[in-house]
């Protein structure tokens, strides 16, 4: 069997001194899917902040089992976008992304404020990389007819 080894782009990024989260940052499909997401989450905070405020003050059992289901949903969407192999309960060693980190903001929040400059940084070089080619291939396709414009 012969190998055949294809350059991704694929970078890996160690999470909290635990697991390792890859992707390719200058992937524009990924870049998508990402900012995608982001809106779909701010849907499901909503929800969970609808659903939150109706139960009963002596609801705590309810509340940690939306709190739970909002966890495996984020998850879920999180895997979408990164693919499968980014198993975001080992990445974050079972956190619940619900939950609240010592800055007060919920953990999904934290992770996406992390993600987000180095997916943008992808894109702007994916950018970049894109229009140096368009004008290499413009420049020879310029010399090929003698310099003429």
């Amino acid at each position: 069997m012969h190998k055949l080894l294809v350059d991704t782009g694929v970078e890996e990024f160690e999470v909290n001194g635990r697991g390792v989260l890859r992707f390719n940052p200058g992937d524009p499909n990924l870049y998508h899917r990402f900012f995608a997401a982001r809106e779909e989450l701010a849907a499901l905070d909503e929800e969970l902040t609808r659903q939150s405020a109706a139960l009963p003050e002596d609801g705590g059992g309810a509340a940690l089992a939306l709190l739970a289901d909002y966890d495996r949903r984020i998850k879920a969407l999180l895997n979408r976008v990164f693919g499968a192999p980014n198993d975001f309960d080992v990445l974050l060693d079972g956190v619940n992304l619900a939950g609240v980190g010592t800055n007060g903001r919920r953990v999904v929040e934290n992770l996406l404020e992390a993600l987000t400059p180095i997916l943008q940084a992808g894109a702007q070089h994916t950018v970049e990389a894109t229009a140096r080619q368009a004008v290499a291939a413009a420049d020879a396709a310029r010399a090929a007819r003698g310099g003429q414009a």
